[in-house]
């Protein structure tokens, strides 16, 4: 059959919404940031907070939006609902407070979930030597499970400290929002770098001394950290969506 004789590709319409959600995503997180951020200053505009709540619902609910599923848009609308009510009730920027606590714990579950199967890392690494798990060799299957296993213990940690942390803030913190005194109350300033620098130096530090001792273990698999990162970013959209089902 010729070219121009051949039925359009079924696929072509979920490639392109799978575009389109990717762009839209990526100027989503951009809003996101950026409200967050004004948010979270002192003595923020809740309207602002709120707004943020919401575009990070957008993110989360934005393929099943596009797809034009109604529980995902009736979901939406109950968390648009919550949020103007929560806005007159000051308890908008508590509820933001909550979301990188939840986010880390997020990935803490998907990392610890996959020790039931395969590991989330035996996975990656087996996505990238184009083999099926149990084909790789024992010894990685066993590094990759450990490392699995440290990355969510160590994401676990983190997602706790800072749930502490949303609860010590002061004066918008979840404590003084329910007009409980914290036993120890930490400013804002304090709380937007332990809960933004800490969390980043934490998890860069531990991803970097990991590939060092990595490349010791196992040497010759990767040229460098760019070369990792290369194969990882190669893997495609298709993999990333797969690998942590």
């Amino acid at each position: 059959m010729s070219s121009s004789t051949r039925p359009p590709d079924a696929d072509a319409p979920r490639g392109t919404l799978a575009g389109h959600a990717a762009w839209l995503r990526l100027v989503l997180v951009a809003a996101y940031l950026l409200c967050s951020r004004l948010a979270g200053q002192p003595h923020g505009d809740g309207r602002i907070a709120a707004l943020a709540l919401a575009d990070l619902a957008l993110i989360v609910l934005l393929r099943p939006l596009l797809e034009r599923r109604a529980g995902a848009w009736l979901l939406l609308v109950a968390i648009l609902a919550a949020l103007a009510w929560l806005v007159p009730a000051a308890g908008v920027h508590a509820a933001l407070l909550l979301v990188p606590a939840a986010i880390i714990g997020a990935v803490a579950w998907t990392f610890a979930r996959t020790l039931r199967t395969v590991p989330l890392i035996t996975r990656m690494v087996a996505g990238l030597d184009g083999i099926p798990a149990t084909e790789l060799a024992p010894d990685l299957r066993r590094y990759t499970r450990n490392l699995t296993r440290s990355w969510a213990w160590l994401l676990g940690v983190l997602a706790l400290l800072n749930l502490l942390l949303a609860l010590l803030r002061v004066p918008d913190g979840l404590l003084a929002t329910l007009g409980i005194a914290p036993p120890w109350a930490l400013a804002q300033p304090w709380w937007s770098w332990a809960a933004g620098v800490f969390n980043l130096v934490t998890m860069v530090g531990f991803f970097l001394a990991e590939f060092a001792l990595r490349q010791r273990r196992f040497p010759g698999r990767y040229r460098n950290l760019a070369d990792f990162l290369r194969q990882m970013g190669g893997l495609g959209p298709a993999f990333w969506r797969d690998v942590t089902r």
